[in-house]
């Protein structure tokens, strides 16, 4: 699957264009409820996982790498995995959330979604985004 910008996302980030909304790191993070997100997805519709171990992961702006290749920009960054020590939960995609995170910014669904193997594990999410993506 592609990313899905949301609405409420899409509005922050004009905000952060225009210097309306203070800049910020982002905030990574999976969801665990079986959901395909749509442009006017909001982050209350996203369950945030909560197995032990599980926690959020800040992505520092200096540190994505944006690319532009036959008239697509592509902000990517490096590898980031999560590791869990527990199981009972399964996950489902990952979603991007303002520095607050107060605003869904946009979220993808993974193409086969990961059932946490009895005793813990690990998922390994490599972010990026492309200007195609943005409404």
């Amino acid at each position: 699957m592609s990313a899905v910008f949301a609405d409420e996302g899409c509005a922050e980030l004009l905000g952060v264009m225009l210097n309306k909304v203070s800049q910020g790191n982002v905030k990574l993070k999976l969801f665990v409820n079986n959901y395909t997100p749509l442009k006017s997805t909001v982050l209350a519709d996203l369950t945030e996982c909560t197995l032990t171990g599980y926690a959020a992961l800040t992505l520092t702006g200096s540190s994505w790498t944006i690319t532009t290749a036959s008239n697509v920009s592509v902000a990517s960054y490096a590898a980031q995995t999560f590791t869990f020590s527990a199981s009972g939960q399964t996950i489902y995609g990952y979603y991007f959330t303002n520095n607050g995170s107060t605003k869904l910014l946009w979220a993808e669904r993974l193409g086969t979604s990961y059932a946490v193997p009895s005793g813990g594990g690990s998922i390994t999410i490599i972010p990026s985004v492309a200007d195609k993506d943005c409404p």
